[in-house]
């Protein structure tokens, strides 16, 4: 359940630009000058609403299908994808420290290369959950 995939409307503001909100989502709003900023400005308005709910303990909503939204003149539909791993990635980089174990052999070789542990650990984590 790593990507999720929440209707949006754009709605043409009169400035110029758009607005856009989501129906599964009524709190959520955002803008955007241009199309492309504005769905960037959705997907970041959508990981606030997502995360905040689960950070609260509440289940998100089930997306609207498309054909149970009905627009008004001056707005169209898009669905906005939100991955929540890469948000996490982007969003939660603070570091935790872990204590492990390894053989006594393998630390002395290590340091005697000047290995960062914790870059190789990182590394090593990042290709396992990638893949």
């Amino acid at each position: 359940m790593n990507k999720l995939f929440y209707p949006a409307i754009f709605h043409t503001a009169e400035e110029g630009g758009f607005w856009i909100s989501f129906p599964d989502f009524p709190e959520c709003l955002t803008q955007g000058d241009e199309i492309d900023h504005a769905y960037e400005m959705a997907m970041d308005a959508l990981g606030l609403c997502i995360t905040n709910l689960k950070e609260s303990g509440h289940p998100l909503p089930t997306a609207t299908k498309p054909s149970e939204i009905s627009l008004e003149n001056d707005s169209f539909m898009a669905i906005v994808e939100f991955d929540l791993a890469a948000y996490h990635r982007r969003t939660n980089a603070r570091s935790v420290k872990k204590t492990l174990t390894i053989p006594e052999w393998l630390n002395e070789e290590a340091l005697a290369r000047n290995v960062n542990f914790s870059q190789v650990l990182q590394d090593a984590l990042m290709n396992i959950v990638k893949s």
